[in-house]
């Protein structure tokens, strides 16, 4: 079975994966479509610390092919979107409706793969690059058959986490003012959640003058190469400002671009050492500075409603996927990424 597989020092295509069969209140996925996100990245450069020898991919999309004991709500045949949360269920936390939050579905990797008799991790509880994995029943979501699984792939993190930071998290209201800074497949996310929330202004800041029109299609109103210029369009400040980047630098300007009682919310991934700065004086007029994990989501039901905004044409997911590559070319879907050259890379099998 072909995956790639980071071994601690380089990530490579392999073909003799071998992987064991579902357990109870498991399914076993037959992976059509998996999204490059930059979390794969930040694990092979050393971002996001994770033990190896692993199996890398964790935005992917499928057929079920088996299900192990105890699963009611998937069959084989049907098609699936994958979340990451392998949450449990039945502690405090999940039952608040609150998933995100489970202590089981952190930092507890497993090895459901092998290769040579040597076992390999699983990342994020997934580890869709690669032909078939296996994942507990709560991760695999029932989609529509007629949404293609290469768009339907990207549901399982970067709409989830986009989307999901405005509904879920920020809980963008009508007619608010949103700035969102970094317009990657998690930026362009925010800016169609804030789309579909209704806000007034959605103001995208991006480096590259090139993804000025991705950018409005997806919702922006308004397109700067810097954030100096978000006061002249808000000159109060903006209700809602999104950090979909990763750096320290960047989190001090989404606080300084607050207006009063506004909210800045981290998205982007610095390293796990980082510190930011900013001044305290300014959370006196009530401004505040949220985490948000994984889109606040509820995956088994935040997949199901945006399966429906797709259908309705009111979620962009088709215009999400870039460009395709076979699995084999995922040197080169890593190269794109990298360069900015594409909003979402998907790998296909």
């Amino acid at each position: 079975m072909r995956g790639v597989v980071f071994d601690g020092v380089r990530a490579d295509v392999v073909d003799d994966l071998e992987i064991r069969d579902p357990g109870p209140g498991e399914v076993l996925v037959d992976v059509a479509a998996a999204g490059l996100c930059h979390s794969d990245l930040s694990v092979i450069d050393g971002t996001i610390p994770f033990p190896a020898p692993v199996v890398l991919g964790h935005e992917g999309a499928g057929v079920v092919e088996a299900v192990g004991s105890g699963v009611t709500h998937v069959s084989p045949g049907d098609h699936v979107a994958l979340s990451t949360l392998a949450n449990c269920g039945a502690c405090a936390d999940c039952d608040r409706g609150r998933p995100t939050m489970c202590r089981k579905a952190i930092g507890r990797p497993t090895q459901p793969f092998s290769r040579g008799g040597t076992a390999l991790y699983q990342f994020a509880a997934n580890s869709s690059f690669a032909e078939r994995t296996v994942v507990k029943a709560v991760q695999a979501v029932p989609i529509p058959a007629e949404i293609p699984l290469t768009s339907a792939a990207l549901m399982g993190c970067g709409v989830l986490t986009g989307v999901g930071a405005v509904l879920n998290r920020a809980r963008v209201g009508q007619g608010d003012t949103v700035v969102v800074i970094g317009t990657g497949g998690i930026g362009l996310n925010v800016l169609q959640g804030a789309r579909i929330a209704g806000a007034s202004r959605i103001v995208a800041v991006d480096a590259n003058p090139d993804k000025e029109a991705v950018a409005r299609q997806f919702g922006a109103t308004d397109f700067l190469t810097s954030a100096a210029g978000v006061r002249d369009l808000l000159p109060h400040g903006a209700d809602h400002v999104f950090e979909c980047v990763g750096r320290v630098e960047l989190i001090r300007t989404a606080i300084d671009l607050l207006d009063r009682h506004g909210q800045a919310i981290v998205l982007g991934m610095p390293a796990a050492d980082a510190e930011a700065s900013f001044v305290p004086a300014q959370l006196f007029l009530d401004k505040s500075i949220l985490g948000c994990r994984y889109g606040s989501s509820r995956p088994q039901r935040d997949i199901r409603l945006y399966a429906d905004l797709y259908r309705q044409g009111r979620l962009l997911l088709d215009e999400l996927v870039t460009e395709t590559y076979p699995v084999e070319d995922f040197s080169k879907a890593v190269q794109d990424a990298q360069q900015g050259r594409v909003a979402r890379g998907v790998l296909v099998f």
